[in-house]
């Protein structure tokens, strides 16, 4: 597990995620966590989620998780960067919209692994919040060029 706010099966605890994006970094050959951070899009600096974001090495897996509000100081730059990542949600995010997303510094194509689900008072599922959003899968490990 790279982030949490719960206690797993072993009873720890991480409680590295806040409201706003939840972003992991792994090393994509070791699948080593690399950092974790958490940017609140609310009432935080757009600023910090760009120094976060933009340096990204090539390969580098970026895993994000929305929690309450995923785009209210997101500007053209990060929905860029995120596009760029492999996203093909994130120049359409909107006001507590939910999120998850795995993309990586220099794909080629769109990510297969995203899920979104628009913010709609007619199909929200939780007392005015959208549904709660779940992915699984397998992520190809790059090979190491020899």
């Amino acid at each position: 597990m790279l982030m949490s706010s719960v206690k797993d099966n072993v009873g720890s605890v991480k409680d590295n995620v806040s409201r706003g994006l939840n972003i992991a970094l792994v090393n994509d050959i070791s699948r080593e966590l690399i950092e974790t951070g958490a940017s609140n899009m609310w009432a935080g600096d757009v600023n910090d989620l760009l120094k976060f974001i933009r340096p990204l090495h090539e390969g580098t897996l970026v895993f994000v998780a929305s929690c309450n509000d995923p785009v209210t100081k997101m500007n053209e730059e990060t929905r860029k960067l995120f596009s760029e990542l492999g996203s093909r949600n994130a120049k359409e995010l909107a006001f507590h919209d939910s999120w998850v997303f795995v993309g990586a510094q220099g794909v080629q194509n769109s990510s297969p692994f995203e899920q979104h689900v628009k913010n709609s008072k007619h199909t929200n599922k939780h007392e005015g919040w959208p549904e709660v959003l779940e992915m699984e899968g397998c992520i190809p490990q790059r090979s190491v060029a020899s």
